[in-house]
């Protein structure tokens, strides 16, 4: 925890620390999972405050959504750290507010740089330079998907771990600096399974279907809004079964795998967005979420 607190608020940490031990509770505190914090993590923050309290933070610009345990002695956020953020240490702003009791419980956050290769791939020359018509939808589509980032529901829709969207080989691909004909474009931002055209496609845990359409560079794609700011998104698909509004659980079929899109050849791209931050997969997957009760 940074060092640097102000002596009111010490004060006040010692304050609230002595009223909270009076009453048997826990002393407010704040920690982080995992705790070596690297640019894609996904991180789940985990904040010890009492019953009644309000609970409000911030985090590289975005605001951290919490959630109470079942006994609303803890509340949670699952935020994270977008695959770009550079290196360094960043501060993470966590408030906690218990009647007129103020307590800070910010600390410095050091972001570790996270080691990513280059890949050079070839594709349709449409999608390297694509024409006016298809410049065109892009920018529609563009517009479209920001509508759908800007709209995450209220509540907290998932539950538990996560679990991979199809059973296939996983590739080493996320953070990838790809470089299409020859040209850099772009930062590879998900998480590549080898799945054969007509493998099915799940749900990765429960949420709202809140696209479900062909897009040009994503093709056919499935995006599911888990709540508080957590989106997946699963692209290429040959076939889409699911429908937008459609409320779907963890496990339940959205598609088949396909080729559809800029791609290579067949096989699916699952992506973990929160506030605008692309979140590694691989890492979410290997996230303990199990307790969260």
């Amino acid at each position: 925890m940074s060092g640097s607190f102000s002596l009111p608020i010490v004060a006040s940490v010692l304050l609230c620390s002595a009223l909270v031990t009076a009453h048997g509770e826990r002393a407010p505190d704040v920690s982080l999972t995992p705790q070596n914090v690297e640019a894609g993590s996904p991180e789940l923050v985990r904040v010890t405050a009492p019953a009644g309290s309000a609970v409000v933070g911030e985090w590289l610009g975005h605001k951290l959504e919490f959630f109470r345990s079942d006994d609303a002695s803890e509340a949670f956020a699952l935020a994270g750290v977008d695959v770009e953020t550079p290196s360094g240490p960043s501060r993470l702003q966590i408030t906690v507010t218990m009647g007129t009791t103020v307590i800070d419980l910010s600390r410095i956050v050091v972001i570790e740089p996270a080691h990513y290769r280059t890949s050079t791939l070839t594709v349709a020359p449409r999608f390297v330079a694509p024409g006016p018509a298809e410049l065109q939808r892009i920018e529609v589509e563009s517009k479209l998907k920001a509508r759908v980032f800007a709209a995450s529901s209220a509540e907290r829709q998932w539950q538990g771990n996560f679990q991979a969207p199809v059973r296939a080989e996983a590739t080493d691909s996320f953070g990838t600096r790809r470089v299409f004909n020859g040209e850099l474009a772009s930062i590879h931002k998900g998480m590549d399974f080898r799945a054969r055209s007509g493998t099915p496609i799940v749900a990765d845990n429960a949420g709202t279907v809140v696209l479900a359409r062909p897009l040009y560079y994503e093709g056919n794609c499935v995006i599911l809004d888990h709540g508080l700011g957590l989106f997946t998104m699963s692209m290429h698909l040959s076939r889409i079964r699911v429908r937008e509004g459609q409320h779907v659980r963890q496990g339940q079929l959205l598609g088949l795998s396909g080729a559809t899109g800029r791609v290579t050849g067949p096989h699916l791209h699952w992506a973990v967005r929160w506030e605008g931050a692309y979140l590694d997969p691989a890492k979410l997957l290997r996230l303990d979420l199990s307790d969260l009760r």
